[in-house]
């Protein structure tokens, strides 16, 4: 055979492969674009899946930290609670010592015991005593806390007594003027004085403190209103903002007068002159 025709039979070989001859998989040069997304997404799943593990491990991690901190927040407090406690003991121990030693020496009875039940400070003489059933009976129906923090019964119930009357005063309704005052107002025509001062803490002395307030408030309005109608140029002027100042000093230098009215502590020197007025 010569060398055209070898080449012939070679070349026609590997144009026309055998058909059922096996193709390896290291002989192919390209991958589905299926098989591609397929591989990304188990990736991907993979991936999360090991970012899930590890914050459920962080997550194990901080309640545990929590729990520990709480284990050791509550013995603090309990630690707190038991030396609040000694603390109380020893200063009322210290406290009997001193009263029982005054006593000795003054030629008084011996200081009784303290009652478990009852303890702190004594009452003041005419403050009545609530038992501690109904002390926190009161304090629910407030929406106040039972107790506090190292508070004993007599405390809890000067607690109770501070709040009932600081709502009390906060109940109190104030007159609607430029100064406001517990003083109930009166109208305009009945603002006139008498010419001779009553008696003190009687009906008509507080008259004559609700007159006043009424008369100065009033006055104050009509201040206040004739300023508003100015202008903005006469208001922006310096004689504008001098008398929106001299009104504002007005009403400082009024308001301990007000407060000496509402608590009838005005000194006659200084009410008699005004009566003139």
């Amino acid at each position: 055979m010569d060398f055209a025709s070898l080449m012939s039979s070679e070349i026609s070989k590997k144009s026309n492969p055998t058909p059922d001859a096996p193709v390896s998989e290291s002989t192919k040069s390209y991958l589905k674009r299926a098989d591609l997304e397929a591989q990304r997404q188990q990736a991907y799943l993979d991936e999360q899946a090991a970012l899930q593990r590890e914050r459920e491990a962080k997550l194990i991690q901080k309640r545990k930290r929590d729990d520990d901190e709480s284990v050791r927040s509550r013995e603090r407090d309990e630690k707190r609670r038991r030396l609040a406690e000694e603390s109380r003991l020893r200063r009322e121990e210290d406290e009997d010592k001193k009263e029982r030693a005054r006593r000795k020496r003054l030629g008084l009875p011996d200081l009784p015991p303290r009652d478990a039940t009852k303890e702190g400070s004594p009452l003041a003489e005419g403050e009545e005593d609530v038992s501690e059933s109904d002390v926190i009976a009161k304090l629910r129906s407030i929406e106040e806390p039972v107790t506090l923090f190292g508070e004993t019964h007599k405390q809890r119930l000067r607690r109770y007594k501070r709040l009932i009357a600081a709502r009390s005063a906060k109940a109190t309704t104030f007159s609607s003027g430029l100064i406001s005052t517990s003083l109930d107002p009166v109208p305009e025509s009945d603002m006139l004085v008498p010419s001779t001062l009553p008696p003190q803490k009687t009906p008509e002395r507080t008259l004559i403190f609700r007159q006043l307030s009424s008369y100065f408030n009033m006055l104050l309005k009509e201040w206040s209103q004739a300023l508003s109608t100015r202008s903005e140029a006469v208001k922006l002027s310096f004689q504008g903002k001098a008398a929106l100042g001299a009104m504002q000093q007005s009403l400082t230098n009024l308001r301990p007068l007000f407060q000496k009215m509402e608590s009838q502590t005005l000194e006659e020197s200084i009410l008699e002159p005004v009566l003139e007025i």
